[in-house]
C-alpha cells in the first residue's frame, strides 16, 4: 500500500461477489444464523478505486449476523435444528430396535423405550404408536397378514424375530450420518439408551446384544468400548 500524507494511492482491495446463501451454525454467534457463500477477488486499486485483478481470495461462508467469515467446510456441519432433529430420529430408531429384537413382550421395555423417546424429542410417543411401528414393521417384512391392524405386544413377538432387513437399513441410515457429528460421550449415551431399554424387563437376550452391538458398530464404537457400555448398563442398579 501506498500512501501519502494519510491519502492512499495505491492498494489492494477484496471485491466480494455472492454466490448464494441459507442457514447454519455459526461459531461466532453460537447458534444458527443466516449466512452467504461468497467468492472474493483481489484488486489493485488507485486512489480508491478497482482496477487491476490481483488473484482470488476463495471462497468464504460470511455470518450476515457477525459478519464473521468461515470456510465453506463449516456447511458440512448440520444446525442446532437439524441436529436436534438427528438425535431425535436415531433415538427413535434404536427403541425400535430393541423392541424389535425382543423387548416388545415386556411392559417395562415398552415403557422405557416411550420414555427414551419423548425425551429424545418425540414428545407425544405413545406405546400404541410404537406398537403400531413394530406391527408395520412386521407386515412389511410379510412375516403375518394384517400385522398392522395387529397391536399387541405378545402377538408380535414371534413374527418381529429375525426382522433383520429392516434392522440393517434403519439403523445404518439413522446412526451413521449422525455418528460424524457426535463426541465419542455422545455416541455412547445413543448406545447407553438402547441398552436401558433391553434391560428394563431383565437381562439382555440374546437378540438384544446382536442388536445393541450393531448400534454401536453405525456408531462407530469399537467393540470393546461396546461391550464396556453395555457390561456398565448392566451392573447399573435400576
Amino acid at each position: 500500500m501506498l500512501q501519502i500524507k494519510g491519502l492512499c494511492i495505491l492498494g489492494v482491495r477484496t471485491v466480494w461477489h455472492t454466490e448464494g446463501d441459507g442457514e447454519f451454525f455459526c461459531a461466532g454467534c453460537g447458534g444458527d444464523r443466516g449466512y452467504r457463500r461468497r467468492t472474493g477477488t483481489r484488486r489493485l486499486t488507485l486512489l480508491g478505486l478497482p482496477l487491476l485483478p490481483r488473484g482470488s481470495a476463495g471462497t468464504v461462508v460470511e455470518c450476515v449476523v457477525c459478519r464473521t467469515h468461515h470456510g465453506p467446510e463449516v456447511l458440512e456441519q448440520p444446525t442446532t435444528t437439524v441436529f436436534s432433529a438427528m438425535l431425535r430420529d436415531a433415538v427413535h430408531t434404536v427403541a425400535l430396535a430393541v423392541l424389535t429384537a425382543g423387548g416388545a413382550m415386556g411392559r417395562g421395555a415398552r415403557e422405557a423405550a416411550v420414555g427414551a423417546v419423548r425425551s429424545a424429542g418425540f414428545t407425544d410417543c405413545t406405546e400404541d404408536q410404537l406398537l403400531g411401528l413394530l406391527a408395520a414393521i412386521v407386515a412389511d417384512e410379510g412375516r403375518f397378514p394384517g400385522a398392522s391392524d395387529a397391536l399387541d405386544a405378545d402377538g408380535l413377538a414371534d413374527a418381529l424375530d429375525g426382522c433383520g432387513s429392516w434392522l440393517s437399513i434403519e439403523l445404518h441410515e439413522a446412526l451413521e450420518p449422525l455418528s460424524r457429528h457426535l463426541a465419542p460421550q455422545g455416541r455412547e449415551h445413543v448406545l447407553l439408551q438402547g441398552a436401558l431399554i433391553a434391560l428394563a424387563d431383565g437381562p439382555y437376550l440374546p437378540a438384544e446384544r446382536e442388536v445393541l452391538g450393531a448400534v454401536g458398530r453405525c456408531l462407530g464404537l469399537v467393540g470393546a468400548d461396546t461391550e464396556r457400555i453395555l457390561e456398565a448398563a448392566a451392573r447399573t442398579p435400576s
